[in-house]
Parts: C-alpha cells; structure tokens; sequence
C-alpha cells in the first residue's frame, strides 16, 4: 500500500494518525435475540451516521450451526452494506470481516468495487481468515490451508482493485482474453486486515492500511500495538499503518459506575469509558469499533448518550 492509500478520504476519517475514532458494530440487539429486525438495523445505521459514528461495521457468517455461540442469523455482508451504502450519507462502511478464505476472490473485488461505487467512496474491505473448521469443509476447503488461501487470495483481491489493475485469473487458456473489473470505484477500495489471517504482522504492515484485532486489558494491547509499531517500522517505513480494536460495550444508566471488565469489553459508565478511550488514544490505537450489549437500556438511549456525551471527546464538537 502506498502513502497515497493512508490519504484516502474515508480511510483518513476511521485511521488517523493524530486521533482515536469511534464506530458502530452492527447489528445491535440483545444476546438472545437470533432474528434481526433489518428496519430497526436500518433506523439505527441512519441514527448512528447522523450521530456522528465515524463507521458501521459488517460481519461475514456464512452459515449457522447448533454448535456456535451466536444464533444471529446474519444477512449477507454484500446485501446489507449495499443497502446501508443508500441508507446513510456520511459514515463509513467496514466489512468486519469478509471470510477470505471461503469465497472466491475476483467475486470479493467486484462485490469491493460495487460497494464502494454505491456508498460513493465510503467503503473499507476488511478481510479475515475465517475461524469456525466446520465451514470450512461445507465449502469444500481444507482448514489447513487456511494461511495459504487468506495470502493468495488477498493477493488477487488486492491487483483487482489496484491502480493500475491487474484481473488475475485462477488459469489461462491460450485464447483466454485480458480482463476488467468494472465499475471502477471513485477513490480506490483499501484493504483492512482484521485478525492475522495466520499471517506474520510484518505480513499485515506491507500488504494492508491497518490492523484490527480483539480487545486486550490494557498491558496486553500495550504489547501488541509496540509489537505492531516495529513491524511497521520495518516493513513500511514511513508509512502510516491504522491499529484498532473491537470492544463490546455494556454501558450502564450511571455515568460515574466504574468500568468493570466483561468478556472483550466494560460495563463501564460513561466517564470511564471516556478514561478508558482516553488511555487507548495515548497508547496509539485509532479505532475502537463498539459492539453495544442491550442488557438494561434500549439502543436509541445509548447511542444518543454515546453522541452528547462521548464522541465530541475524540471527533470534535
């Protein structure tokens, strides 16, 4: 990726080299919850881009299982980041994250480019490697093949969406012609690695805008952003590489309820959220992506105390 790739106007709004932003993990809803009621998504996306949020985050869960943790039977990525692509003016879109490794890779750039065509240059394609084994034999792959399928596969995505580009296919007949992925994009679609995809962090530094992994207590992220910070320095020096974390989010009624930790996350009241972020933005992470836990309040009550009350720390007035 190239300096001109960090300049990006959207990438520039999530990944900023002097600031920590705040995004929305969607959907939101209660744990129990495993039918999304896609017009009150689509209310709470508009909510969030009016708000402020700097963007909405997409899973990718190809399929369900009696065996997962999570019974949310998830729209396809492509089709709802192509309705919110519509639905909002402003806020970025992140896939969190594309399963590289389970769909072909010319389709994951044409999806990529489309997005980004209807979303006006808003799109962010974060790509991941997958981590639930049973899919991949229901979609006729080999899990040990993971880290080779995440790297080839980025690599095809990647010259797809390049400047200039470059359509690799998987082989070539010898009256085979040269190809285009159209349309092309109003400002180029840049490559987020969300996890290591079993890859090296020198790896992820060369090949993408930045990194986005789970929440750590605050020793052990430390740890990890100085661990990313040398991989940049080695492997992109002079470039600016993002560094984000999801964090899940159960924000009590009670500004001043300290900030006790949860799986991945705080119940925490707000002023110690504000701490917490805070202590984030001086370590040098750039993006907190929140994943709201609807345990005792309604959505609308925590994004719109969210908006007053915390966003104006990191993104302004």
């Amino acid at each position: 990726m190239s300096s001109s790739d960090a300049e990006n106007r959207i990438v520039g709004r999530v990944f900023n080299s002097n600031r920590l932003s705040i995004g929305l993990a969607l959907p939101v809803m209660a744990n129990d919850q495993a039918v999304i009621d896609v017009s009150e998504q689509r209310r709470l996306a508009g909510l969030a881009d009016a708000a402020g949020f700097r963007a909405l985050w997409i899973r990718d869960v190809p399929l369900n299982s009696r065996d997962y943790p999570d019974p949310t039977g998830h729209l396809d990525p492509w089709s709802w980041l192509g309705a919110l692509a519509v639905e909002t003016r402003q806020i970025a879109l992140i896939s969190g994250a594309i399963v590289l490794t389970l769909r072909h890779p010319l389709h994951i750039a044409k999806a990529a480019a489309s997005i980004a065509t209807l979303s006006e240059g808003r799109f962010i394609l974060g790509l991941g490697a997958g981590d639930r084994p049973p899919e991949f034999a229901a979609f006729g792959e080999d899990v040990a093949e993971r880290r080779r399928l995440f790297a080839d596969h980025w690599q095809v995505v990647a010259q797809a969406l390049s400047t200039p580009q470059e359509v690799v296919p998987d082989r070539r007949d010898t009256d085979s012609s040269d190809f285009q992925l159209r349309p092309l994009p109003p400002e180029p679609v840049t490559l987020l690695a969300v996890g290591s995809g079993g890859q090296s962090v020198n790896w992820i530094a060369r090949n993408a805008i930045g990194w986005m992994t789970y929440h750590r207590e605050p020793a052990q992220q430390l740890d990890r952003y100085r661990m990313w910070r040398a991989a940049v320095e080695q492997s992109a020096p002079g470039e600016f590489r993002g560094f984000g974390e999801a964090m899940r989010l159960d924000l009590a009624a009670n500004a001043g309820a300290p900030a006790t930790p949860i799986d991945l996350g705080y119940r925490t009241g707000r002023d110690a959220l504000i701490q917490r972020l805070e202590a984030l933005r001086e370590m040098g992470v750039h993006h907190v992506s929140l994943n709201l836990r609807l345990e005792e309040r309604p959505a609308d009550a925590i994004i719109e105390e969210l908006a007053a009350h915390v966003l104006p720390h990191f993104h302004g007035s």
